[in-house]
């Protein structure tokens, strides 16, 4: 008799398969249990499925499979109103389906939910007024039903702004299930009534995300105040300011612990430095106040573990972040600087000896700042380097780590801006050194295009070393899959 796993020992293995939607796909079919057990973590963020390209095949098939389920989750009076307007979509089956798919979902997004139905119902080549009221009325009918069904909502994006020009308009329901959300991602131009009713049921919320328009409400003010339990804060102020909401975030200045700020306007950062129990710091800003920066340069934040500068304006004088960097360095983990600035990752040598994870961008021709730093970084175990043209050479990058890398470490990642200038000798040539290494580690050595910058050629060195065990997790991504990735991982590593 074929011995049978039980059902919390699937549970807790399938959860490992969260990300790898595939292999848990392929769990549906092995048999009525596991079924049952995969089908529940496959629809709990089943709107946030990354479809890819958005007009493949592949791309559409999900969307319409996606679709057509919820439709046949609908109560009789909404499937008899779509009818009623000349709208049919079909439905798996004409039998009751298996399972309450959508009392499953824990994750709501009307961003991926708008891209679902405009995707599935093909019109964004012929958009007019008919289709935009035929895709409001079938959004509005399915979130209406998943806010009678879903009984613990836990994570809700909700960006009511236009897809491919075709914004699809919905009137968010009262949602009990939302009592229990943990996260929300917004724009501050909702209606007021969304974040009213928010604030009257929602008070454990621990990340907020607000993209700033140029309204701002109180309602959206008195949700932030309401909360008890709020770690995070992501702010992006594009067309308009978060001045006038920083006497209300400044309430959490100690329990906040993650704070991003993206500012694309002329908008004041200086309250960052009330954020005294910070562990994650991003500043990314193509514009900004000069004298905001010049003041934060030396302020101290004892628990900052991870530090992420993106993008900053050329006005920016770097030596305001060397200074910061002087300051805070010594208890850092991860730094991303996305900038190429010699006097900058000289400073991370100098300064930053504990760091475990580097993103870093080099000149053409400075592999002796990435030697310093290797040498420097005795606990460093990653590093993520742009390769290309204008950048480090590949083919240095490989050598310098080969030689001069701490025993902890054990991933690179290459992100290639143009053709790759190694040739599979030299790539070989790596993996052999690798081998030799004492200790022994396993490599994850990633490689993440733009394009298909890489050869044909070396998939097979890369294939060798990997059977004898060399190297692991072996992967050529897209840009957009390895940030996200990253954000998850780490956004979730301090919030837990």
């Amino acid at each position: 008799m074929a011995y049978k796993l039980p059902v919390d020992c699937l549970n807790e293995i399938f959860e490992y398969l969260e990300m790898d939607k595939f292999t848990l796909h392929s769990c549906l079919l092995v048999n009525r249990l596991w079924c049952e057990v995969s089908v529940r973590i496959l629809w709990r963020n089943i709107l946030d499925f990354k479809f890819g390209n958005n007009d493949n095949k592949r791309s559409i098939k999900i969307k319409t499979s996606i679709l057509s389920t919820l439709i046949a989750c609908l109560p009789n009076e909404s499937k008899k109103l779509l009818h009623d307007n000349n709208i049919f979509i079909s439905t798996p089956t004409s039998k009751p389906l298996l399972f309450k798919y959508a009392s499953f979902c824990k994750s709501l997004s009307i961003y991926w939910f708008n891209r679902i139905i405009i995707g599935a119902l093909g019109s964004r080549k012929s958009f007019n007024s008919n289709s935009k009221y035929r895709n409001s009325l079938v959004a509005s009918e399915i979130i209406k039903m998943l806010a009678n069904r879903i009984s613990s909502l836990k994570h809700l994006t909700y960006h009511n702004r236009d897809f491919y020009n075709h914004k699809v308009n919905i009137s968010f329901p009262h949602f009990p299930g939302a009592r229990n959300l943990s996260e929300l991602y917004c724009d501050s131009d909702l209606p007021s009534d969304f974040f009213y009713q928010l604030s009257q049921i929602c008070h454990n919320l621990q990340s907020i995300s607000i993209d700033f328009q140029k309204i701002i409400t109180n309602e959206l003010k008195e949700l932030i105040s309401s909360q008890n339990n709020l770690k995070e804060l992501i702010l992006t102020a594009y067309d308009g300011s978060w001045t006038d909401i920083i006497p209300t975030i400044t309430k959490y200045s100690n329990t906040i612990t993650i704070l991003s700020l993206y500012n694309f306007t002329d908008t004041p950062f200086s309250f960052v430095s009330s954020f005294s129990n910070l562990q994650e710091l991003v500043i990314s800003f193509l514009n900004g106040k000069l004298e905001d920066l010049k003041k934060l340069q030396y302020v101290k934040f004892p628990k900052l573990q991870i530090l992420k500068i993106p993008y900053y304006h050329d006005c920016i004088k770097p030596e305001y972040i060397v200074n910061f960097i002087e300051i805070n360095g010594k208890n850092l983990k991860k730094l991303y600087i996305g900038e190429c600035i010699n006097a900058l990752n000289l400073s991370i040598a100098k300064f930053c000896p504990n760091l475990k994870s580097l993103f870093i961008i080099f000149k053409n021709g400075e592999p002796d700042v990435l030697k310093t730093i290797l040498i420097s970084c005795q606990y460093l175990e990653s590093i993520k380097t742009l390769c290309g043209k204008y950048h480090s050479s590949e083919k240095e990058v490989l050598e310098t780590v080969a030689k001069y890398s701490p025993n902890n470490f054990c991933e690179l990642k290459i992100q290639r801006t143009t053709n790759s200038n190694v040739f599979p000798n030299d790539l070989e040539s790596f993996f052999i050194s690798w081998e030799r290494r004492t200790p022994k580690k396993l490599l994850s050595f990633i490689i993440i295009d733009y394009k298909e910058y890489g050869n044909c050629c070396e998939e097979e060195v890369i294939k060798k070393y990997v059977d004898l065990g060399t190297i692991k997790f072996v992967s050529n991504k897209s840009v957009e899959e390895e940030r996200e990735e990253e954000e998850e991982y780490y956004r979730h590593s301090l919030l837990c």
